[in-house]
Protein backbone atom coordinates (compact mmCIF):
# COMPACT_ATOMS: atom_id res chain seq x y z
CA UNK A 1 0.00 0.00 0.00
CA UNK A 2 1.74 3.39 -0.87
CA UNK A 3 1.61 5.75 1.29
CA UNK A 4 -0.50 9.42 0.46
CA UNK A 5 2.31 12.08 1.83
CA UNK A 6 0.79 13.84 4.47
CA UNK A 7 4.17 16.62 5.36
CA UNK A 8 3.82 19.18 2.95
CA UNK A 9 6.91 22.12 2.84
CA UNK A 10 5.13 24.80 4.52
CA UNK A 11 3.78 21.94 7.43
CA UNK A 12 7.27 21.12 7.89
CA UNK A 13 8.60 24.62 8.50
CA UNK A 14 5.94 25.46 10.79
CA UNK A 15 7.04 22.11 12.83
CA UNK A 16 10.44 23.27 12.75
CA UNK A 17 9.24 26.79 13.96
CA UNK A 18 7.51 25.40 16.71
CA UNK A 19 9.67 22.36 17.74
CA UNK A 20 13.22 23.31 16.55
CA UNK A 21 15.38 22.62 13.52
CA UNK A 22 15.16 19.23 12.17
CA UNK A 23 12.56 18.00 14.73
CA UNK A 24 9.13 17.47 14.12
CA UNK A 25 8.19 16.41 16.92
CA UNK A 26 7.94 17.83 20.73
CA UNK A 27 11.25 18.03 22.85
CA UNK A 28 14.21 18.45 20.64
CA UNK A 29 16.86 17.75 21.86
CA UNK A 30 15.90 16.93 25.16
CA UNK A 31 13.43 14.65 24.63
CA UNK A 32 16.19 12.55 22.36
CA UNK A 33 18.19 12.48 25.72
CA UNK A 34 15.30 11.28 27.39
CA UNK A 35 14.65 8.35 25.15
CA UNK A 36 18.30 7.36 24.92
CA UNK A 37 19.38 8.06 29.05
CA UNK A 38 20.88 4.81 30.28
CA UNK A 39 21.83 3.54 26.60
CA UNK A 40 25.47 3.16 25.63
CA UNK A 41 24.95 4.31 21.94
CA UNK A 42 28.99 4.45 21.33
CA UNK A 43 29.38 3.34 17.81
CA UNK A 44 26.14 0.62 17.82
CA UNK A 45 24.05 0.48 15.28
CA UNK A 46 20.46 2.63 15.63
CA UNK A 47 17.33 2.51 13.77
CA UNK A 48 15.51 5.38 13.36
CA UNK A 49 11.41 3.92 12.48
CA UNK A 50 10.17 7.68 11.49
CA UNK A 51 12.85 9.60 11.10
CA UNK A 52 11.51 12.74 10.07
CA UNK A 53 14.13 15.17 8.83
CA UNK A 54 16.74 13.79 10.22
CA UNK A 55 17.07 15.96 13.48
CA UNK A 56 17.58 13.56 16.26
CA UNK A 57 19.59 10.87 13.71
CA UNK A 58 22.17 14.21 13.36
CA UNK A 59 21.78 14.36 17.03
CA UNK A 60 22.83 10.89 17.80
CA UNK A 61 25.33 10.62 15.76
CA UNK A 62 27.10 14.01 16.97
CA UNK A 63 26.58 13.48 20.91
CA UNK A 64 26.26 9.84 20.96
CA UNK A 65 28.35 8.65 18.59
CA UNK A 66 25.86 6.05 17.21
CA UNK A 67 25.45 5.02 13.67
CA UNK A 68 21.99 5.75 12.35
CA UNK A 69 19.49 4.19 9.81
CA UNK A 70 16.64 6.33 9.32
CA UNK A 71 13.55 5.29 7.39
CA UNK A 72 10.43 7.25 6.77
CA UNK A 73 7.45 6.79 4.43
CA UNK A 74 7.63 10.31 2.80
CA UNK A 75 10.22 10.75 -0.09
CA UNK A 76 10.68 14.89 0.73
CA UNK A 77 11.17 14.39 4.03
CA UNK A 78 13.88 11.71 3.51
CA UNK A 79 15.61 13.94 1.05
CA UNK A 80 15.68 16.34 3.39
CA UNK A 81 17.49 14.50 6.38
CA UNK A 82 19.99 13.08 3.77
CA UNK A 83 20.83 16.73 3.28
CA UNK A 84 20.86 17.85 6.78
CA UNK A 85 22.97 14.78 8.01
CA UNK A 86 25.48 15.84 4.76
CA UNK A 87 25.85 19.51 5.62
CA UNK A 88 26.56 18.71 9.11
CA UNK A 89 29.13 16.21 7.90
CA UNK A 90 27.46 13.13 9.72
CA UNK A 91 26.80 11.62 6.22
CA UNK A 92 29.15 8.67 7.28
CA UNK A 93 27.26 7.39 10.39
CA UNK A 94 23.87 8.11 8.79
CA UNK A 95 21.88 6.78 6.20
CA UNK A 96 18.64 7.16 5.43
CA UNK A 97 15.48 5.12 3.88
CA UNK A 98 12.11 5.37 2.54
CA UNK A 99 10.35 2.59 3.13
CA UNK A 100 6.57 1.52 2.44
CA UNK A 101 4.55 0.53 5.21
CA UNK A 102 4.50 -3.02 6.51
CA UNK A 103 7.21 -5.40 7.46
CA UNK A 104 10.88 -3.55 7.90
CA UNK A 105 13.53 -4.59 4.98
CA UNK A 106 16.24 -5.37 7.11
CA UNK A 107 17.58 -9.12 7.98
CA UNK A 108 17.24 -10.28 11.49
CA UNK A 109 19.40 -8.98 14.48
CA UNK A 110 20.80 -5.87 12.51
CA UNK A 111 20.15 -3.06 15.37
CA UNK A 112 21.51 -2.36 18.53
CA UNK A 113 18.20 -0.16 19.24
CA UNK A 114 15.42 0.71 17.52
CA UNK A 115 13.35 3.88 18.25
CA UNK A 116 10.62 5.31 17.65
CA UNK A 117 9.60 9.18 17.89
CA UNK A 118 5.83 9.15 16.94
CA UNK A 119 6.11 7.00 13.76
CA UNK A 120 3.99 3.76 16.01
CA UNK A 121 1.62 6.51 16.72
CA UNK A 122 0.27 6.79 13.15
CA UNK A 123 0.76 3.29 12.83
CA UNK A 124 -2.05 1.18 12.66
CA UNK A 125 -0.91 -2.60 12.93
CA UNK A 126 1.25 -1.96 16.37
CA UNK A 127 1.44 -5.72 17.35
CA UNK A 128 3.02 -6.20 14.07
CA UNK A 129 5.55 -3.39 14.07
CA UNK A 130 6.34 -4.74 17.62
CA UNK A 131 7.16 -7.62 16.09
CA UNK A 132 9.63 -6.43 13.52
CA UNK A 133 11.25 -4.49 15.76
CA UNK A 134 12.08 -7.71 17.79
CA UNK A 135 13.19 -9.25 14.56
CA UNK A 136 15.72 -6.59 13.76
CA UNK A 137 16.88 -6.17 16.96
CA UNK A 138 20.11 -8.05 18.23
CA UNK A 139 20.02 -10.44 21.89
CA UNK A 140 19.95 -7.74 24.40
CA UNK A 141 18.84 -4.91 22.20
CA UNK A 142 16.88 -1.73 23.60
CA UNK A 143 13.37 -0.65 22.10
CA UNK A 144 12.59 3.00 23.02
CA UNK A 145 9.75 4.89 21.95
CA UNK A 146 8.12 8.40 22.74
CA UNK A 147 4.43 8.10 21.52
CA UNK A 148 1.08 10.09 21.78
CA UNK A 149 -1.46 7.70 23.01
CA UNK A 150 -5.07 8.36 24.67
CA UNK A 151 -7.01 7.58 27.50
CA UNK A 152 -9.29 4.78 28.16
CA UNK A 153 -12.27 4.94 26.23
CA UNK A 154 -13.81 6.34 23.30
CA UNK A 155 -12.44 9.50 22.03
CA UNK A 156 -14.68 12.55 22.74
CA UNK A 157 -15.94 15.19 20.19
CA UNK A 158 -12.63 17.14 21.63
CA UNK A 159 -10.49 14.68 20.34
CA UNK A 160 -12.08 14.08 17.09
CA UNK A 161 -12.39 17.54 16.32
CA UNK A 162 -8.12 17.59 17.29
CA UNK A 163 -7.79 14.93 14.19
CA UNK A 164 -9.76 16.86 11.54
CA UNK A 165 -7.51 20.20 12.82
CA UNK A 166 -4.83 17.80 12.21
CA UNK A 167 -5.56 16.25 9.38
CA UNK A 168 -2.93 13.17 9.66
CA UNK A 169 -3.34 9.19 10.19
CA UNK A 170 -3.25 8.58 14.38
CA UNK A 171 -4.02 4.91 15.34
CA UNK A 172 -4.07 5.64 19.39
CA UNK A 173 -3.99 3.50 22.34
CA UNK A 174 -3.60 3.66 25.45
CA UNK A 175 -0.20 3.90 27.25
CA UNK A 176 -1.30 0.55 29.07
CA UNK A 177 -2.07 -1.24 25.84
CA UNK A 178 0.87 -0.02 24.45
CA UNK A 179 3.47 -1.41 27.02
CA UNK A 180 1.15 -4.73 26.70
CA UNK A 181 1.14 -4.90 23.27
CA UNK A 182 5.20 -4.61 23.00
CA UNK A 183 5.34 -7.39 25.98
CA UNK A 184 3.08 -9.86 23.48
CA UNK A 185 5.45 -9.15 20.98
CA UNK A 186 8.22 -10.88 22.54
CA UNK A 187 10.51 -8.23 24.66
CA UNK A 188 11.20 -8.33 28.08
CA UNK A 189 11.62 -5.58 30.78
CA UNK A 190 9.14 -3.37 29.25
CA UNK A 191 8.73 -0.27 31.19
CA UNK A 192 6.52 2.56 30.13
CA UNK A 193 6.25 5.95 31.88
CA UNK A 194 3.68 8.87 31.22
CA UNK A 195 5.25 12.08 29.85
CA UNK A 196 1.91 14.20 29.51
CA UNK A 197 2.48 16.47 32.51
CA UNK A 198 6.02 17.51 30.74
CA UNK A 199 3.87 18.28 27.65
CA UNK A 200 1.18 19.20 28.65
CA UNK A 201 2.65 22.53 29.84
CA UNK A 202 4.57 23.01 26.71
CA UNK A 203 1.94 22.43 24.13
CA UNK A 204 0.11 25.80 26.32
CA UNK A 205 3.29 27.53 25.56
CA UNK A 206 3.42 26.55 21.99
CA UNK A 207 -0.42 28.05 21.79
CA UNK A 208 0.57 31.24 23.21
CA UNK A 209 3.81 31.35 20.96
CA UNK A 210 1.61 30.63 17.51
CA UNK A 211 -0.97 32.95 17.75
CA UNK A 212 1.70 35.90 19.70
CA UNK A 213 5.08 36.63 18.98
CA UNK A 214 5.11 33.59 16.01
CA UNK A 215 1.91 34.64 14.29
CA UNK A 216 3.17 37.33 11.68
CA UNK A 217 6.41 34.78 11.01
CA UNK A 218 3.95 31.66 10.33
CA UNK A 219 1.51 34.26 7.98
CA UNK A 220 4.12 34.76 6.01
CA UNK A 221 4.98 31.34 5.39
CA UNK A 222 1.41 29.74 4.75
CA UNK A 223 -1.07 32.30 4.98
CA UNK A 224 -3.20 34.07 6.88
CA UNK A 225 -5.78 31.26 6.60
CA UNK A 226 -3.33 28.61 6.84
CA UNK A 227 -1.71 30.48 10.13
CA UNK A 228 -5.40 30.61 11.47
CA UNK A 229 -6.04 27.10 11.00
CA UNK A 230 -2.98 25.82 12.58
CA UNK A 231 -3.08 28.79 15.49
CA UNK A 232 -7.29 26.70 16.05
CA UNK A 233 -5.31 23.18 15.33
CA UNK A 234 -2.82 23.96 18.53
CA UNK A 235 -5.88 25.05 21.25
CA UNK A 236 -7.95 21.75 19.75
CA UNK A 237 -4.57 20.21 21.11
CA UNK A 238 -4.25 22.51 23.92
CA UNK A 239 -7.91 21.05 25.12
CA UNK A 240 -7.30 17.70 24.81
CA UNK A 241 -4.13 17.61 26.39
CA UNK A 242 -5.37 19.63 29.72
CA UNK A 243 -8.55 17.24 29.63
CA UNK A 244 -6.11 13.91 30.01
CA UNK A 245 -7.82 12.88 27.06
CA UNK A 246 -4.65 12.82 24.89
CA UNK A 247 -0.97 11.51 27.05
CA UNK A 248 2.36 11.37 25.60
CA UNK A 249 4.18 8.42 26.79
CA UNK A 250 7.65 6.75 26.96
CA UNK A 251 8.20 3.27 26.64
CA UNK A 252 11.31 1.08 26.77
CA UNK A 253 11.87 -2.70 26.19
CA UNK A 254 14.77 -5.29 25.75
CA UNK A 255 14.70 -8.27 23.55
CA UNK A 256 16.29 -11.29 25.15
CA UNK A 257 19.82 -12.31 24.95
Amino acid sequence: MTHEAEYHDAMVALLEMIWGEGFMSPGGEANVARMVDGLDLKDKHLLDIGCGIGGPACILAEKYDAHVTGTDLEPELIKRARGRAADKGFDKQTEFHVVEPGPLTFPDETFDVVMSCGAITQTPDKPGMFRECLRVLKPGGALTCYEWMKSAGDCSEDMQYFFKMEGLTYAMVTLECYGGLIEEAGFVNVTTTDGSKWYRREVRLEYERMKGELYGRTADLIGQKDADHFVENWRAMVVVCEKGEMRQGYCRAVKHS
